[in-house]
């Protein structure tokens, strides 16, 4: 801390880094299907933050990370499905799931709801992840998205309905 109280610069980037760097690569493997992509992603995500004024993000920091957190990662996916052909997709996914040990691996990494998640279209996914992964409220998921605050509560809506369905079913 500063002498007159208030946290310096580096000081409230390395707080914001402890608080969200997990969550966001989270959020951003999520987008961009790869995890040295996304932690690509979260690194230019803080690199931006060490040039925001702390005044110019407070009280909506957390939405301000996961917005620009998810742009860049849209970003990142757009570019990579460009650069990607078929073949390679199907090369990566075939070496991804190598053995009874990458399977378990992935049992093991999310409770059945979350794995559930995968069916559901990805505007549902989204909201979902951010809303109950992040803890974030509707105001905030609908700044990070785009949406309006009742279509994100329309699709956290259905999106839950459907996954009860689909845990009903399972």
């Amino acid at each position: 801390m500063s002498t007159n109280g208030q946290v310096s610069q580096s000081e409230w980037v390395r707080e914001a880094l402890h608080q969200f760097e997990g969550p966001l690569v989270r959020y951003a493997q999520r987008i961009t299907g790869n995890l040295e992509a996304a932690r690509d992603v979260v690194q230019d995500t803080f690199l931006r933050l060490c040039r925001e004024e702390p005044a110019s993000v407070d009280g909506h920091l957390s939405q301000w990370l996961f917005t620009v957190c998810r742009n860049r990662a849209l970003d990142v996916h757009r570019k990579e499905r460009r650069m990607t052909t078929a073949t390679d997709l199907d090369q990566r996914n075939s070496t991804q799931m190598a053995g009874p040990q990458d399977a378990a691996a992935l049992v093991d990494s999310g409770s059945k709801v979350m794995r559930l998640l995968d069916r559901l279209p990805e505007n549902q996914q989204e909201v979902i992840r951010l809303k109950f992964q992040n803890d974030l409220s509707y105001r905030e998921i609908s700044e990070i998205t785009g949406l309006s605050v009742s279509n994100v509560g329309f699709l956290l809506h259905v999106g839950i309905k459907r996954l009860r369905e689909i845990m009903q079913n399972d």
